[in-house]
């Protein structure tokens, strides 16, 4: 998932271990995915072709139906099947075929801040009539249809009724569980269950009913209802709701036992296009790949392609460099930043100090003191990991000391608070060097303090014979100097697939954000809490992106004729940079991209940067696609790339990026506006704001519109006879204005190499030497930047990819 959870390191390790698998089970059959383009003229054929390419490499029409996992047929053209790696080579040769990969496994990656974002209560009835006829379609482990936050109570309106999809029953789950709030539920687990066997048990429903709580938590948060008095257990008490209270929500389920298959992804994403959604919301993400051979991308690029705007999350690897997955142009990628507000829970020891620390602590202690230990002096001398009882791992405590005792945990590996908890321990002090801006729940008491009031802590430990503490129960603080920052686990660009396209594109809220939840599901993920909430806080950039799906579709409710590249551009060009000079805005656009959203801004933001499948057609062409792949990605018959091959720097998109500079620098751009404004009679001037030791010429200097959609272009050039090169990158903005409207494009150079990204960005962060876990009921976890650098690492190859851009 992309919120973020504690077991990053056994990912780490899964990851490495499963490219040794690959190698050496290649003839082993699984889920692949054969991706043929644009979707066939005739859906009811479509599966017969497909039977037919089977047979080629397959034999009998038994093994042929055997095989067929998904026939994609709506939105675009493919299948899913069970090859051997022999078989999908022969596949990927055949006429027709784009690529060929693997079905991997991806992960799932608010009463505060839509008032934040400034998208008050208020504001939001000012909705145009059209704001109900908007349809979210979620992608994500389902939705609880009983939350408030699906209620149709104040949404008398009628479906639209250009609205195909359906309501599917299944485990615990009916067709009268929908509503004209919830319109549309629907599942996907045979990608699933080809993988890991049947779908059945406790832990999980097979039906789209939301066993984990994350998919009522993103759907909720880009369109969910009113809901007052919401609160996790008291905290974050207020109003909770949706960018667009009134819009619809189709929820898709992709993702079973917190794991996604690319067959499903790309089922729901055809299905939800051929249903009507006018946005998809996609909290889901692995590792960046090749555009045709990732599901996400391909199934993005056909919504798009059908007027569907794609909002997707950046990933929870940060603060690495080059970990940004979900890269591809047409997908608008999502970082995480905090907002105004953070949980603060006390801890007060026998000598009367008291000292904050930072937590989801609902839980309160029984009795007003406790012996305070620490993991690291109660040792149990006869375990072989005795050396790492300060990081409470398993059986390396003298449980007799941890019975009935506060401990002092150091982040590790694992889960401090459920040892501590199965030995009968009353709570956790957890000290963790690497972040405290991002609060987690705990399955028993818990508050996470720095190293400097650890230093204290136990230096009062020391000086007693029997020290004492209490850790108090949270309380919400509204404090302005946290916000905005970048959190520290939001993934960074640069852009690894294509690295003159800046990613991610935009910030919006993912730290500590309340939502709707399944009742059903632990609030802390650990198994061992049972408390049962209808809404809870979490963190990631699975929070983040839903937050992007509302405020477009706020946006798309004031301009429904929009294309989702206007809509994108809308929020990037209107979006509020953030303060380099922070801790965790250091890395600038490489974290935030064009900035923080702000949502009644992009209603109005007077010129675009649009682009529809020609331009992403052109695109490709510049990453060395031939014009017959090309041809069968796009569905234009007669398409050709040009002679010149175009520059993938010049796709018209709303950020400039100049990457791999090396020496000097004179790279020209082109760009193109449309103007969008109130006014059709108007005049744009251009300001510079030039990167350090970089020359930039805009010419024209000033575009006069004097038509309502009329497009102007300019070209920009970038001129150095040598770089900075104590800097990591170069920023800067080219902003248009017309004295109303400002146009802002952030402008990034980097003339360093990979190694030197990686070093300069990442020197800076606090380590504390052993990976630190910050849970949030996920499955991700934001920890040290070397484990996460491995995982990006060892992941990167395909090695069973038959792509386009290879062949």
């Amino acid at each position: 998932m992309a919120c973020i959870g504690k077991w990053t390191l056994l990912m780490s390790i899964a990851l490495v271990c499963g490219c040794s698998a690959i190698l050496g089970q290649s003839e082993k059959r699984k889920v692949h995915i054969v991706y043929m383009g644009n979707s066939p003229a005739n859906p009811e054929k479509a599966t017969s072709l497909y039977q037919k390419v089977l047979a080629k490499v397959l034999s009998g029409k038994e093994e042929v139906a055997r095989s067929m996992v998904y026939s994609y047929a709506a939105s675009f053209s493919g299948f899913a099947a069970e090859l051997s790696t022999t078989e999908a080579a022969s596949i990927s040769k055949m006429p027709g075929v784009v690529s060929v990969f693997p079905s991997s496994v991806k992960k799932l990656h608010t009463t505060r801040s839509w008032d934040f974002l400034g998208l008050s209560t208020t504001s939001n009835h000012g909705l145009p009539t059209g704001g109900s006829n908007i349809i979210i379609g979620v992608l994500d482990s389902g939705v609880w249809p009983e939350s408030e936050s699906f209620s149709d109570k104040y949404l008398p309106d009628p479906i639209p009724s250009r609205w195909k999809g359906t309501c599917v029953s299944g485990d615990s789950f009916s067709s009268s569980n929908c509503n004209r709030k919830l319109i549309g539920a629907r599942m996907f687990p045979n990608g699933y269950e080809q993988n890991f066997g049947p779908i059945t048990g406790p832990g999980e429903y097979r039906s789209p009913r939301d066993a984990e709580g994350h998919g009522s938590h993103t759907a909720s948060t880009a369109g969910g209802s009113s809901v007052k008095h919401a609160s996790l257990f008291g905290l974050a008490e207020g109003t909770a709701r949706g960018g667009t209270q009134t819009a619809r929500i189709a929820a898709y389920k992709v993702c079973w036992f917190g794991s996604c298959t690319d067959a499903d992804i790309l089922a729901a994403f055809d299905e939800a296009v051929a249903d009507g959604v006018d946005l998809i919301s996609s909290s889901i993400g692995g590792s960046p790949q090749d555009y045709f051979s990732d599901s996400i991308a391909i199934g993005a690029f056909h919504a798009v392609q059908n007027g569907v705007f794609v909002s997707s999350s950046a990933g929870n690897s940060g603060p690495s460099v080059y970990t940004a997955t979900n890269v591809a142009p047409w997908l608008t990628t999502v970082a995480a930043s905090s907002i105004d507000r953070k949980f603060t829970s006390s801890i007060v020891l026998g000598n009367s100090l008291p000292y904050k620390g930072v937590a989801l602590n609902t839980i309160s202690l029984s009795n007003p003191w406790y012996p305070l230990v620490s993991g690291e002096a109660i040792r149990n001398a006869s375990s072989p990991l005795a050396n790492f009882s300060k990081y409470c791992y398993d059986g390396t405590m003298a449980l007799d000391k941890v019975k009935d005792s506060i401990v002092v945990c150091y982040g590790g590996v694992g889960a401090p608070d459920a040892t501590v908890l199965a030995a009968g321990g009353a709570g956790v002090i957890l000290v963790d060097s690497f972040d405290k801006s991002v609060g987690f729940a705990f399955s028993l008491p818990c508050s996470v303090v720095g190293t400097a009031d650890a230093k204290h802590i136990l230096k009062y430990i020391n000086s007693t014979s029997f020290p004492v503490a209490d850790i108090l129960p949270s309380i919400t603080t509204v404090d302005d100097s946290l916000v905005p920052q970048t959190a520290i686990f939001s993934s960074r660009g640069p852009n690894i697939i294509t690295p003159d396209i800046l990613k991610p594109d935009i910030t919006a809220p993912g730290v500590d954000i309340l939502a709707a939840w399944s009742p059903v599901s632990s609030i802390s993920g650990e198994s061992t809490d049972n408390r049962s909430t209808s809404f809870n806080i979490i963190s990631g950039t699975s929070m983040s992106c839903p937050h992007v799906t509302g405020a477009a579709a706020f946006v798309k409710s004031f301009h429904p004729e929009w294309s989702p590249a206007a809509i994108k551009s809308a929020l990037m060009t209107t979006a509020t940079p953030l303060d380099g000079d922070k801790r965790f805005n250091k890395d600038g656009p490489l974290g935030y991209g064009s900035g923080l959203i702000s949502p009644t801004k992009a209603t109005d933001p007077g010129l675009v940067y649009d682009a529809d499948t020609t331009d992403f057609s052109l695109f490709l062409c510049g990453l060395n696609y031939t014009s017959e792949q090309v041809q069968l990605i796009s569905g234009f018959s007669n398409f050709s790339c040009p002679e010149e091959v175009p520059s993938v720097i010049d796709l018209n998109y709303p950020s400039i990026a100049i990457a791999n500079v090396q020496g000097s620098l004179n790279k020209s751009i082109i760009r193109t506006l449309t103007n969008v404004g109130f006014s059709g009679n108007s005049t744009y001037t251009v300001h510079i704001q030039a990167p350090k030791g970089v020359s930039v010429t805009v010419s024209p200097s000033s575009l006069h519109f004097d038509a309502p959609y009329q497009r102007l272009s300019f070209h920009a050039n970038f001129q150095a006879n040598s770089l900075p090169s104590e800097q990591v990158y170069l920023s800067g903005a080219l902003t248009w204005t017309d004295g109303l409207h400002v146009v802002r494009s952030p402008v990034l150079i980097w003339p360093a190499s990979f190694t030197d990204i990686k070093g300069k960005l990442e020197g800076g962060f606090p380590s504390t030497g052993t990976p630190t876990p910050k849970k949030d009921g996920g499955d991700q976890v934001s920890q040290g930047v070397d484990m996460i650098f491995l995982a990006i690492d060892a992941s990167y190859d395909c090695v069973d990819c038959y792509s386009a851009a290879s062949s």
